[in-house]
This record gives structure tokens, sequence and C-alpha cells, in this order.
């Protein structure tokens, strides 16, 4: 085994460290695989409660009219989901673009929009007009309000109750971290404060960010009151198959409004051609279960890597997990840059390549991104990235396979390890 990872590239030092780590991991892993036999029987359940048949792979185009695995696959995730209606559509271009959609389809000019868990992620700045876009929601007319989280990540509740007033409409719940290095936030979490906020304003509209957590617990957003859960498939969903797509989970009305506002109004749902794409998003959301579990060993085993030589991670090596992201603080942009090139070193497609900061789109400082993946931009694959800022923290998430994710950490560490920025020796395991 040592020898075939010697040919990728990791040497006898960085691979013995590695195996002292994982020796210490396995009860986290059968509690991880135990987790994801659940979610896979629950998949399963929903599609056969949903009548999946070979008729439902077929392809269709133009307006898409009769279309019966669209439909069906969208009655898969309202079952599996637990929720009235959902829209699961390959036009849905991104996470982004679904949370984009979810928003402007449900908010009106003179609605306000609060965030209870401070800051959103980068790229919802321009769409809720934080920084000014052209088409953003305060374009609109729409406001925009947010609650701080408390210094130790937790809820302020007193904060979020007397930012609650008679224009909030609707208030968006960001379950994974983002680019900061706070707690993302277990379902159960998500639960009470969704209960909080309905008490103090009964009608509110309560939207759950859901990337990166579908299946990382039993339960989803939609089992604790959200209104709508939303999220991408070249995420977990997406089983690492899907091309594109993205889909939106909750009540009906909420899910006919994000319709109308996706095609027109007075088409909604009935318009959608798939092209071909179905086939590969019934068997990602089918594969779903075990592909997060994979990435879930990946993102412990990052973490007792990491900890283990002085690193801060959240989670920290042996927190609970309640999505695939593992943030590392490195504190430094060569060591951001030496891990985001281990991680492209262990990739399948384009490990020759070299990633560099850039000014990505819809992001205020420039951005390293590591990822050699089928899919473009598919954070279900081994990926990492972070922005070129204090406290100069990488992102690591994904790993089709829990082997592939393993050697995507060790390649990481490799590189730091032959540019002198970590050292291995004297380390207590």
């Amino acid at each position: 085994m040592q020898e075939i990872y010697q040919a990728l590239g990791v040497s006898p030092e960085v691979y013995g460290f590695g195996q002292q780590v994982l020796a210490s991991l396995q009860d986290r892993f059968a509690a991880i695989d135990a987790t994801a036999e659940y979610n896979q029987a629950k998949v399963l359940h929903a599609m056969q409660k949903c009548r999946v048949s070979g008729a439902c792979f077929a392809t269709s185009t133009g307006y898409g009219y009769n279309d019966l695995g669209r439909d069906t696959l969208e009655e898969v995730y309202a079952a599996a989901f637990h929720t009235e209606a959902a829209l699961v559509r390959p036009q849905i271009t991104c996470g982004t673009h679904a949370l984009a959609l979810a928003l402007a389809a449900n908010l009106r000019p003179g609605d306000e929009l609060l965030s209870p868990v401070g800051a959103p992620y980068d790229t919802l700045e321009e769409v809720i007009g934080i920084r000014p876009s052209s088409g953003s929601l305060a374009e609109f007319g729409i406001t925009y309000r947010q609650a701080d989280l408390l210094p130790d990540g937790s809820f302020d509740y007193d904060a979020i109750r007397a930012a609650i007033g008679p224009r909030t409409k609707l208030v968006t719940i960001q379950r994974s971290k983002g680019y900061a290095t706070r707690p993302s936030f277990s379902v159960e979490a998500i639960g009470r404060l969704i209960a909080f906020c309905k008490s103090v304003k009964p009608d509110l509209l309560c939207m759950v960010d859901n990337c990166y957590g579908e299946f990382v617990q039993r339960i989803e957003p939609s089992d604790v009151g959200a209104d709508m859960t939303v999220g991408s498939l070249i995420k977990n969903p997406g089983g690492g198959l899907a091309a594109a797509g993205g889909y939106i989970c909750g009540a009906r009305e909420c899910v006919e409004r994000c319709a109308r506002r996706l095609t027109a109004p007075g088409l909604g749902k009935e318009v959608g051609a798939n092209l071909g794409q179905l086939p590969a998003m019934y068997q990602g959301f089918f594969l779903a279960p075990t592909v997060t579990a994979g990435a879930l060993k990946g993102a412990v085993f990052a973490a007792n890597v990491y900890e283990r030589l002085g690193f801060a991670c959240v989670p920290n090596a042996a927190e609970p997990r309640h999505d695939i992201i593992q943030a590392v603080t490195l504190g430094s942009p060569e060591r951001m840059e030496a891990f985001c090139l281990g991680i492209q070193a262990a990739a399948p497609v384009d490990s020759h390549v070299t990633p560099v900061p850039w000014p990505m789109p819809g992001y205020d400082s420039d951005v390293i991104m590591a990822a050699g993946a089928f899919v473009q931009g598919s954070s279900i694959e081994l990926s990492a990235d972070g922005p070129i800022r204090p406290p100069y923290a990488v992102y690591f998430q994904g790993g089709l396979t829990w082997y592939h994710a393993k050697t995507g950490i060790l390649m990481s560490l490799q590189k730091l390890y032959e540019r002198g920025l970590v050292d291995l020796k004297g380390t207590e395991i």
C-alpha cells in the first residue's frame, strides 16, 4: 500500500503519519456508516413510493410538457425531504441561483429579509444588495437586516427578537459555515431557531440554505419547520453524477412561486425540458448518502491530521459533523497555496495544474480554488478553496469515495511538508 501511495507522490513519512491518525477513527467512521445506511434506506423508500420506472429516464426537449421523469423526480425529492412539493431542475445553475430564486420568488417590494446567523455567504451579498449589483433585491425595494452570532457561535436570541419587525417576511438560515470559521449548525439547532422566529412572528417564512448538509444527519431542515430547504445538485444530493441543477423543497405555495419565477407566471412547473439529464440526477440522488459518507470521513480525517499538527480546525477533531466542509486555519497565503496544490495534485482530472489565487466573480477578495472534477465546480468531488485574507483559512470538502478524500489530505500535507511549512517530527499521536 505504501508503494502505491509513493507512486502518487506521498512520502513514507507523510503516509505513516496519516496511518497513525487513521487508527483512532474507526468508531467515528462506524457512526458515519450507520447514518449513511439509514439515509440510503430513506432514499430507496422514496423512489419506490413514487414508482420510479424506466420510463422516467426518457429525454424531453422544447417545452418539456408532460415530462413524467421530471415530475416524478420532484415527487421523490419531496418524499425524501418530507415536504409538500419540490422543484428540481437542471436549469437551476448553482446553489446561489437556487437561493436567489427562492428569495426573489417569495419576497415583494416593501418586505424585509432577515439573516439571524450573521453575514451571508459572499455570493449572496450581491443578490441581496449588500454590495450594490444590478438586479439585486435592494433594487426592488426589499430591505435586509441581520443579527450577528454571539462570540461562541450561538444564536443571539435577544438581537433576533429585536430585528424582527412588521416588514420582516422571510428568514434565511445558512446551515454551513461558508467562508467563516464559525460552527455549522445541526438540524436540531436550526429547528430551535425556526421555532423561536415563528414564536415572535408566526407568519414568517423560514428558508434554509442546506448546501453541503444533505444526508449528513438522519433528518433535514424540512423535518424541523423550514418552509423551504434549498441546495445544489453539484453538491451532496447530486452524488457526483448530476451535471447541473438545484432543488427547492418545501411548502406547496412557496415552491410554486419559485417555479413561476424560474419559468414564467402561468407556466410554473409545467414547462422545462430535462435535456437528457434525468438518469444522472436519479442515480446521483440514489448514491448521495454513500458519497456524502465518504466526504464526511475525509473531513474527520483532515481535522484529526491538521489539529495534531497545531492548526485550528472548525469543526475540531472530536466535534459532531453537520456538513461536509472542514475549515483549517493555516495562517499564511503560502500554506494555503501549498495545501491547495496538494488537493489539485490528487485529482483524477487536471492533476498537473497549479491553482493560483484570482478575482473570482461574486467575491470581494482573491480566491484560490483546487478542484480536478468530472463536473465543473462540483464540490461533492474533492476540492479545497478559500479567500486570500486573514486568518488564511482553507475549506476542504468532498471526495466521491473515502479513499480519494484520504489521498487528497495526504497530498495536501505532502506539499506543506516538502516546502518546510509543517514539521512532522516529534508529533504526538
